[in-house]
């Protein structure tokens, strides 16, 4: 349904600014932009960083799991029914709490979300900006991001701005 009205929206401005004026169009590629930009790539090193340390954490969480259920399956049938029960109990909890630990960190609204927000909402604003001023310059009617839902099938090169905004941000 996206597309189909990103095209239906394209053919609106393809059909109307063929009957009045021409529109002037750049595109960029936001994800050449921040591979190539210093700043994006210390900040994604920072939250990988972040990331390796929660996984590590899960991780020990999770073995701390097998190590007790693997304890609990070999003495099981040795155990008391009231013994077996608190043991499983504990199996629960401790699995409750890794599925916890995993959600605070990587969960819709969790820490990771925040961290990228944290390191990449002043950069993509600094793209942003600098995007804004090559237009600007080059009087363009509209700039499109090439590398999100949107897909152009036939895009001229001299369109570009990509390099350009680099160039201003470097």
């Amino acid at each position: 349904m996206k597309k189909f009205i990103s095209i239906l929206f394209f053919s609106f401005l393809f059909f109307s600014s063929t009957m009045f004026a021409q529109l002037k169009i750049g595109y960029v590629d936001s994800e050449a932009i921040m591979l190539k930009l210093p700043d994006a790539q210390d900040a994604q090193k920072r939250i990988d960083t972040q990331i390796d340390e929660w996984q590590k954490e899960i991780n020990e969480l999770q073995n701390e799991w097998k190590v007790s259920y693997d304890d609990y399956e070999r003495r099981k049938l040795i155990m008391g029914n009231q013994k077996r029960a608190e043991v499983e109990k504990e199996l629960v909890t401790l699995e409750e709490k890794v599925e916890d630990l995993r959600q605070s960190k990587f969960g819709a609204n969790g820490e990771l979300y925040k961290k990228q927000d944290e390191f990449m909402k002043p950069i993509q604003n600094q793209v942003f900006a600098a995007i804004e001023e090559v237009a600007l310059e080059k009087e363009l009617d509209f700039v499109f991001d090439r590398s999100g839902d949107l897909i152009f099938l036939y895009a001229k090169e001299e369109y570009d701005i990509t390099g350009e905004v680099l160039n201003k941000l470097q």
